[in-house]
């Protein structure tokens, strides 16, 4: 009792003072389309008009005011209603799930405090890619996601309309089976899918609004790879390869090629002779061709 009444009369004598801002329940649900309240009360040390300012952060981490000089921001008004301590929302939507932040400040001080607003809306029919045709010893990897749903759902996966289990090893019936669930972001996946994993998969979103939603059922096919197919296609293409240079070698021969292939023939010198005259005028410019009389 004496240490408190110390503290009050030093705080009372240098003039210090206990600024605060309360937002009742930091964390606040509704359902989409409804109302909601969230308080701002703050202590008479911040003065008789002082300022208040509401800003927003989305699941995103991206920031904007709600309300800020006086008054709602562009994309807010009509939406909300400022009142003594407090602000409400006529009507709520997904996109106003987040952190909501007070913001008092006084002449001689400063204070803020947060709440987190979950907007509620129930899941939708989920987005589910699953292959339809799987070789065996591959890896394989099932995905499911429903953008809709707050707060975010969970997933559950089924095999031929069976619950799988998050740790198949933790039941026999599902032992043998290798796969990784994450129940958070809906993937299943097989690091070396087998035959075994062969079936009709589909996966359901749940968040504990409204009814859970399953998605569409795909048949995941797991064949084995087709050793012999592979061998054969590699065969039959190299016998093509062979069958086309043997064609362009025989139609060079006969001819049938433009010029533009004759390096493929092998070239020829052809030698001719020189005539007579040449060759008698090569040995002076005087010789006498003809006899003559004086």
């Amino acid at each position: 009792m004496l240490l408190f009444a110390f503290v009050f009369l030093s705080v009372s004598a240098t003039g210090l003072h206990a600024f605060s801002v309360d937002t009742g329940n930091p964390a606040l649900k509704v359902k989409e389309n409804e109302g909601v309240d969230m308080k701002c009360g703050y202590s008479a040390d911040f003065g008789a008009t002082p300022r208040v300012e509401w800003k927003f952060k989305d699941l995103k981490g991206s920031q904007s005011f709600v309300y800020f000089d006086g008054k709602p921001t562009t994309q807010y008004e009509g939406r909300i209603t400022i009142y003594n301590q407090g602000l409400r929302f006529n009507k709520v939507t997904r996109a106003d799930t987040g952190d909501y932040t007070c913001e008092v400040s006084g002449k001689d001080g400063y204070a803020e405090n947060s709440i987190k607003l979950t907007v509620l809306v129930p899941p939708s029919k989920p987005i589910s890619r699953i292959p339809s045709s799987v070789t065996t010893g591959s890896n394989v990897l099932l995905t499911c996601n429903d953008p809709v749903g707050s707060p975010p759902p969970t997933y559950k996966w089924y095999k031929d309309n069976a619950p799988l289990p998050d740790d198949p090893s933790k039941f026999p019936t599902f032992r043998n089976l290798t796969y990784k669930m994450n129940i958070f972001n809906g993937n299943l996946e097989f690091p070396s899918v087998s035959k075994m994993d062969t079936g009709k998969y589909s996966c359901e979103a749940n968040n504990g609004e409204g009814i859970p939603q399953r998605g569409d059922t795909v048949l995941m096919d797991v064949r084995d790879l087709n050793v012999g197919g592979i061998v054969a296609g590699v065969i039959v293409a190299l016998l093509a390869v062979v069958l086309l240079l043997f064609g362009l070698w025989y139609a060079n021969k006969k001819g049938y090629l433009p010029s533009k292939f004759s390096f493929m023939e092998p070239k020829t010198t052809v030698y001719t002779q020189p005539r007579t005259e040449d060759v008698d005028d090569q040995d002076g410019e005087f010789r006498q061709k003809s006899s003559f009389v004086v």
